[in-house]
C-alpha cells in the first residue's frame, strides 16, 4: 500500500508529521507540485525560485538515504495530486496544513476527492505553533494586536519535535520518475544573478540546523541589542530556513528553550517567533493580506502607483553607469527603479536595497528604514514595495511580507502608527554610527558619481503628512 506524503513549505525529514505518517507502514513517496496554475496561487519570485531549486536537490538526497523516492510535478495540484495517487495505487495521502486561502481552497478539493475516491487523507499542524482558528480573543474574533496575542499564544503548550522517520526496508514499486528539476528554470540564467545568494546561503535542512545551532551558542544572548546593528552578526539568519520548512518553529522554540535565563536576548528572539504566528494568522483571517489594506481608511491615501511597477527588474540595475535621477519630488517610475538599485542618493536605504539585490536578504532594520522611505518619502504604495521583496527577497513569506509592509504604512494589524517615519540619517547614526554597513553596501556614497538625494526628508515627510490628515 503506498503512502504519499504532499510535500509544500515543509523541506525537511524532521519534525515532518505528514512523512512521518506517510512512512510509518513503509512504501512511502514524497510528492512536490510545483503549482503556479491554481487560482489565486501567487507565483514564486525570482529569488524564492533560486532557493527552491537548490532546496529540492537537497531535499531529494535527504529522503533517499530514508528510502523515500520524492517526485516532481508541476500543474493544478487539484488536478496533479489525485492523479499521481490514482497512477500508484495510493490509499493513503498526508500532508501539513496550508493558511493562505488559495492554499486552503486546493487542500480542501484533495481532500473531497479522496473521501470520494475512498483513499485516506489527513493533515497536519507542522509550520505555526498554535492554528489560527484556536487562538481568539475574549470575544471571539481574531488578534488585531501583538502584545495580547503573543500573551495568550506564548503561554500555551507547542508539541515537541518529531524524529525523523526511520529508514525503509527498500523504496516502494511502481513510482514514476516525475519531471526533471532542471527543466522547471527555476534559476536565472540570462543573466545569472545568483552568484552572490550561492556564496550566501546554504538551501536545506542539515544547514538550518547548523544555522539555528550557531544562533543559540552566542548571538541570541545579546539579541536584544545585536539584532538593531546591520553591521554585526547580530541576527538569526534562520528567516529562509522557516519559510521553507528546513527548520519547524517546534524545532525552535524548544533549542530555545535550553537557553533562556541568560539574559533578555532569547525571550526578545521569542517574540520575533511570536510576529511571524501573528503574521500567518493575519493571512488566515485576511486572505487578500497582500493586495488591501486591512484599514479601509487607507484605502483613499494618496499613494502612487506608478505605470508599469510590477517586480520586474529595471533597466537602472543592468547599467553600472547608471545613476538616479534628481529631483524634489519624484513620483514616478524613474524614483521607484531608483529605489529598487539603491540609488537613491540616501545611503541607509541604498545599502539595504543593494544588500538586497546581492544576497536576496536585507537586515530588518533596514528593511524597515527602506520601506518607510518607499511609502512615506517617495509617496509610493506599499503594495508596490512588497511586490519587490517578494521578487527578491529569498526569505520572502507569503505571510510575513506583507504584514511587515502594511506595519510600516499604517495600513495593518497593530501597525505603527503612520506619522511614525523612520529617518534614514537618525537610524544610519544609531544603528550603524561606524558607518560600516554603509561602507559595505555603498562603497561609493562618498565618491562624486553618487546621486544626489532623491526628496529633501523634511520636506517629504512634511507632504506625506499632509496627506495622511487628508484621510483622518
Amino acid at each position: 500500500m503506498v503512502s504519499i506524503a504532499w510535500l509544500r513549505d515543509d523541506l525537511r525529514t524532521a519534525d515532518n508529521p505528514a512523512l512521518l505518517a506517510a512512512a510509518s507502514e513503509g512504501n512511502a513517496a514524497a510528492l512536490y507540485v510545483l503549482d503556479e496554475e491554481s487560482p489565486g496561487i501567487r507565483a514564486l519570485g525570482a529569488a524564492a525560485k533560486w532557493w527552491l531549486h537548490h532546496a529540492l536537490k537537497t531535499l531529494r538526497e535527504d529522503l533517499e538515504a530514508l528510502g523515500i523516492p520524492l517526485v516532481l510535478l508541476r500543474g493544478r495540484a487539484g488536478d496533479v495530486v489525485p492523479a499521481f495517487a490514482q497512477e500508484t495505487g495510493a490509499e493513503r495521502i498526508f500532508w501539513n496544513r496550508r493558511y493562505g486561502g488559495p492554499e486552503r481552497n486546493v487542500d480542501t478539493a484533495v481532500k473531497e476527492w479522496a473521501a470520494g475516491a475512498e483513499v485516506q487523507a489527513e493533515s497536519f499542524q507542522a509550520s505555526l505553533l498554535h492554528e489560527p482558528w484556536a487562538v481568539r480573543t475574549g470575544g471571539g474574533g481574531p488578534y488585531r494586536v501583538f502584545t495580547p496575542f503573543w500573551r495568550t499564544v506564548s503561554a500555551m503548550d507547542f508539541r515537541a519535535p518529531l524524529a525523523a522517520p526511520d529508514k525503509a526496508a527498500a523504496p516502494p514499486d511502481g513510482i514514476p520518475a516525475g519531471e526533471d528539476l532542471e527543466d522547471w528554470n527555476l534559476l536565472p540564467l540570462h543573466p545569472d544573478w545568483s552568484a552572490g545568494l550561492a556564496r550566501t546561503w546554504t538551501p536545506g535542512e542539515e544547514a538550518g540546523l547548523s544555522t539555528l545551532r550557531s544562533f543559540l551558542a552566542g548571538p541570541v544572548q545579546h539579541y536584544d541589542d545585536g539584532r538593531d546593528r546591520p553591521a554585526k552578526p547580530g541576527t538569526s539568519q534562520l528567516s529562509p530556513y522557516l519559510r521553507w520548512g528546513h527548520v519547524s518553529p517546534f524545532q525552535v522554540w524548544h533549542a530555545l528553550s535550553r537557553v533562556r535565563g541568560n539574559g533578555p536576548g532569547p525571550d526578545v528572539f521569542g517574540a520575533e517567533i511570536g510576529w511571524r504566528e501573528f503574521c500567518w494568522h493575519q493571512l488566515f483571517h485576511n486572505p487578500d493580506l497582500a493586495t488591501r489594506n486591512l484599514r479601509p481608511a487607507f484605502d483613499a491615501f494618496p499613494w502612487e502607483h506608478p505605470a508599469g511597477s510590477g517586480p520586474q527588474t529595471p533597466a537602472i540595475l543592468r547599467r553600472k553607469d547608471a545613476r538616479a535621477p534628481s529631483e524634489s519630488r519624484p513620483d514616478d517610475l524613474r524614483a521607484l527603479d531608483a529605489w529598487k538599485a539603491g540609488l537613491t542618493g540616501i545611503p541607509l536605504v541604498d545599502a539595504g536595497q543593494r544588500q538586497l539585490w546581492s544576497i536576496g536578504w536585507m537586515h530588518n532594520r533596514v528593511r524597515m528604514v527602506a520601506a518607510s522611505f518607499l511609502i512615506k518619502n517617495l509617496g509610493i504604495h506599499w503594495r508596490v514595495g512588497e511586490e519587490w521583496f517578494w521578487e527578491t527577497l529569498v526569505d520572502a513569506d507569503p505571510a510575513s511580507n506583507p504584514a511587515n509592509w502594511q506595519w510600516v504604512a499604517g495600513s495593518g494589524a497593530d501597525a505603527a502608527p503612520f506619522f511614525r517615519i523612520f529617518n534614514p540619517e537618525t537610524q544610519a547614526k544609531r544603528f550603524d554610527p561606524d558607518g560600516e554597513y554603509v561602507s559595505r553596501w555603498v562603497p561609493d556614497a562618498l565618491t562624486p558619481g553618487y546621486p544626489e538625494p532623491l526628496v529633501d526628508l523634511k520636506e517629504s515627510r512634511r507632504h506625506a503628512l499632509e496627506a495622511y490628515e487628508s484621510i483622518r
